[in-house]
């Protein structure tokens, strides 16, 4: 139901809002509690709790039974870009060369003390050969020559691996552990050997999520717990966010167990599932419990409260989760299947806690009403601090002291709170308000032009990892990246005359290796072998330079296709950086046309959507700033990252707005007067924006607990986001622009207002 006000239909300021009886328009914003479809949901919740509770504990019990299952299965994201050049160049190769597999990869082998001409070492890299070979996973198993100033102690042989990218990731294990029993038997465990490729880097990320979700997890909950004690005043009514936070993620995780079934569910998906269904389940029940203990103190029965507490919390609630499920559908744009997963992870999430604040809430308020002022922190209790300090065992002679001094002063008039001040110098000052917050977002943004995006392997979190010393040891040995470059030509025509570009390749001191070959059929096939790193920047512009080579020395109009980690990884990245536009483009027109109907405004939503990105621009300014200035090791900004963080925080930031002008329009509806309705919103927001902000920012800022760096950057990210959001934004920017704009606020044109839905 839109929330906002009809052109036309109310007076300016002085004039109370009335319908066409003369009495007052409802306060509330609703058309009655028991009118409205939330507000008799609400109370059919709470009149049911007891099987509403049960229902929740049976989801939540049969979800933590499924999770072992989900654990079992979880694989790394996908590094594939359907119809890219990686992709077409990669099937070429499986379709020309079968026994190249879909995938190369290469079997490194060490010894610490053995050159690699010794017998023990030679017995071991046959021994691994014959038993890989005897796979039929594996296809041609071809050892590479030394190149010059490759470690005597090194080996490298390249390995053709069959099967799609899912099947590749599940096999490897079989395959490592095949390849490390073989070496070990046969040189007595003298020689080593390990896996390396793109799939493999990523699998090794994979199992580092389990444990940083559990560590994420052992520092997160004790924090909230804390934040909610002290925001809400008591133990009791901490514990309702609480539990309901609890069963949205084991719902969500089950939802996701499920959804695994017909879709492929990676480590990274659980990661987002459960960090965003903690954050909103404790962000939504939090404004539903709110708005009941107001309804309690204002004398209404607690079955009454329960429905206005969904009636009018749970609006802001149902038309925030539906921003973010729209928000998150729009990664579907992405031609990227790493895109559509977390498409699938925030959907499911913002709809689990959507039903879990809607319904469980309820159910828990009316069960838990009596118990939550339990646990009432000391200086909150009645009387104050002073029965508090006695309690405490405050000496007799400082308390009458301090009671006499008090009692000879002569009586103060009671000072207003300091938020309330603060708005109210606002509303006085609201131009220089403006132009404050709004030059503080453009300082902080600032570092946004230096921003330098990548997608690299986190070497940190490889390091101490057998993977992770591999790396190292083929950067060392000037092999980092292997390419190969399919050349399709027709049957029968003769193999394709690479003689100038293999001549001009190994001219190039990046170059180490370079090997053509033919099918026979209808490829050709180059092997280039480079000492950048494929994760890097110059590995992308040595491969923009064999292009251009292929384009000049070869015949004119042949196809080049190149594959290899590098390859993939630019292919990731350039299908990423296409589609956020696209995203962007969505992200935004759904955020103003929800507001649009939310309020039944132009500017509002307009207002909005400049803010938003005003935001945005000043978190990845931070961003940039701290990862590539301010941390003792420089790092780009994963590539990945503003689709993520474009989700999230628009779809958060339609929350608060949704809260604060939501409460202004109330207001408005009663008086008439914009400057009070504004300042009545922020006296009766703040508080409780500023805690859901606290217990989400630190929710996300969780993720800065983990070792992966990409994690990191999505934590604080979003945690900045929120906090500046919650800030600058809602409680500066916002309030002052809609004390500016007065009635403007609220325009909506005529032909406009007839194409929404009433209000």
């Amino acid at each position: 139901m839109p929330l906002g006000i009809a052109p036309g239909r109310y007076g300016r300021a002085g004039r109370a809002a009335r319908g066409r009886s003369g009495r007052a328009v409802v306060a509330a914003g609703h058309p009655g509690d028991e009118a409205c479809a939330l507000g008799r949901l609400g109370r059919a919740m709470a009149r049911r709790g007891r099987l509403v509770i049960a229902v929740w504990l049976l989801l939540a019990a049969a979800s933590a039974a499924l999770l072992p299952g989900l654990a079992s299965r979880l694989a790394p994201p996908s590094m594939e870009v359907p119809g890219s050049e990686s992709a077409r160049a990669a099937a070429a190769i499986a379709r020309g060369f079968p026994e190249l597999g879909a995938e190369q990869m290469l079997l490194a082998f060490d010894s610490a003390r053995l050159d690699s001409s010794a017998p023990p070492y030679q017995r071991a890299l046959d021994a691994t050969v014959r038993t890989l070979d005897a796979r039929p996973d594996i296809g041609a198993l071809l050892p590479l020559p030394a190149v010059e100033r490759q470690h005597p102690h090194h080996v490298y042989v390249l390995a053709g691996v069959h099967g799609d990218e899912l099947t590749r990731q599940g096999r490897l294990p079989g395959q490592l552990a095949t390849a490390q029993q073989a070496a070990y038997r046969a040189s007595a465990g003298q020689v080593t050997v390990t896996i390396i490729g793109l799939s493999r880097a990523f699998a090794q990320l994979a199992h580092t999520d389990m444990g940083d979700l559990r560590s994420m997890e052992l520092r997160v909950v004790p924090l909230a717990v804390l934040l909610l004690v002290l925001g809400l005043g008591a133990v009791g009514a901490a514990a309702v966010p609480l539990l309901v936070g609890g069963a949205a993620i084991l719902t969500g995780t089950g939802a996701l167990t499920l959804a695994g079934a017909l879709w492929h569910v990676d480590s990274t998906m659980l990661t987002f599932t459960v960090t965003v269904s903690l954050g909103l389940g404790l962000d939504y029940a939090l404004l539903v419990l709110l708005r009941y203990r107001q309804a309690r103190r204002a004398g209404r029965p607690p079955l009454d409260g329960a429905g206005h507490a969904v009636a009018t919390a749970g609006s802001t609630v149902c038309w925030c989760a539906l921003a973010i499920m729209i928000t998150s559908g729009g990664l579907l744009l992405v031609g990227v299947p790493w895109a559509h997963s977390m498409a699938l992870a925030g959907l499911l999430a913002a709809f689990v806690t959507m039903l879990a604040a809607l319904t469980l809430t309820p159910a828990l308020l009316l069960r838990l009403d009596a118990r939550l002022e339990w646990g009432t922190l000391p200086w909150l209790r009645a009387g104050g601090m002073l029965p508090w300090l006695r309690a405490g065992g405050m000496p007799f002679w400082r308390r009458a002291a301090g009671l006499a001094a008090r009692a000879a002063q002569p009586a103060r008039p009671a000072r207003l709170p300091v938020s309330v001040r603060g708005a109210g110098h606002l509303m006085r000052h609201p131009v220089r308000y403006a132009l404050a917050a709004t030059a503080l977002l453009l300082v902080a943004a600032l570092p946004v032009l230096d921003m330098r995006l990548g997608l690299h392997y986190d070497r940190d979190t490889l390091a101490g990892t057998d993977i992770g010393g591999a790396l190292a040891r083929l950067e060392a040995d000037r092999v980092a990246s292997l390419t190969s470059v399919a050349l399709p030509h027709p049957a029968g025509g003769g193999p394709v005359d690479t003689s100038a570009l293999t001549a001009a390749l190994r001219n190039d001191d990046r170059v180490t290796l370079v090997s053509a070959l033919d099918n026979g059929r209808d490829l050709t096939l180059v092997l280039i072998a480079d000492r950048a790193a494929p994760d890097g920047a110059e590995s992308a512009a040595f491969l923009r330079d064999v292009h251009a080579l292929a384009a000049r020395l070869l015949p004119a109009g042949q196809q080049v296709l190149a594959v290899g980690p590098a390859a993939r990884l630019g292919d990731l990245s350039a299908g990423v950086l296409s589609g956020l536009w696209r995203v962007l483009g969505l992200v935004l027109l759904s955020s103003f046309v929800l507001l649009l109907i939310t309020f039944r405004s132009l500017l509002i939503p307009l207002k909005a959507v400049v803010m938003n990105v005003l935001c945005l621009c000043a978190t990845f300014g931070l961003l940039t700033l701290w990862f590539q200035h301010v941390r003792p090791v420089a790092a780009d900004v994963n590539v990945l990252l503003p689709l993520i963080i474009f989700t999230i925080v628009f779809g958060l930031s339609l929350d608060y707005e949704v809260f604060l002008v939501h409460r202004i329009a109330e207001h408005y509806r009663q008086t008439g007067d914009n400057t009070a309705a504004v300042l009545h919103g922020l006296r009766h927001t703040a508080r409780p924006i500023t805690l859901a902000a606290a217990v989400m920012a630190m929710t996300f800022a969780g993720l800065m607990f983990t070792r992966r760096l990409d994690f990191q950057q999505a934590g604080f990210a979003v945690a900045v986001a929120i906090v500046i959001d919650a800030t600058l934004i809602r409680m500066v920017l916002v309030p002052a622009l809609m004390r500016l704009l007065g009635q403007r606020n609220w325009w909506l044109p005529r032909p406009l207002s007839r194409l929404l839905p009433p209000r």
